[in-house]
């Protein structure tokens, strides 16, 4: 293959023709060092502004800030609640000290541990990207 088509096969700017049409626009306003930035990716990335908008937009492991905040809050949320579970274990373990017997209200308490486990995992892993 020549080397002017091996180009342009794989560093084409353009997206490739599409059988639907393509009807739909959006317009994006940006202040002058947004706009800078955003040339500056596009050089790096060797793709024009919009199509670096358009793959960054499309591209399912791309994160947002709104995306990350949701994560986070989601953390806090459950980190509030690990420490009113810590508390009922530490409640549980005295009575069980004190009594000399476990009681039955602990299950109920190991379940409420097991699904926070499981939201921290999911919401680390989301933070993640995996």
């Amino acid at each position: 293959m020549p080397e002017q088509n091996e180009r342009r096969l794989f560093g084409r700017k353009r997206r490739e023709n599409s059988d639907a049409p393509r009807d739909r626009r959006y317009v994006v306003k940006v202040n002058a060092d947004e706009d800078a930035k955003l040339q500056a990716r596009a050089v790096v990335a060797g793709v024009t502004v919009p199509r670096l908008l358009f793959e960054s937009g499309m591209n399912a492991h791309v994160e947002t800030s709104t995306e990350r905040k949701q994560a986070i809050a989601e953390l806090f949320a459950v980190s509030r609640t690990l420490g009113t579970v810590a508390n009922n274990v530490n409640q549980l373990a005295r009575f069980a000290n004190t009594e000399g017997q476990f009681p039955a209200e602990a299950e109920a308490v190991a379940s409420e541990y097991r699904q926070l486990s499981a939201r921290i995992d999911e919401t680390i892993r989301r933070l993640a990207g995996a």
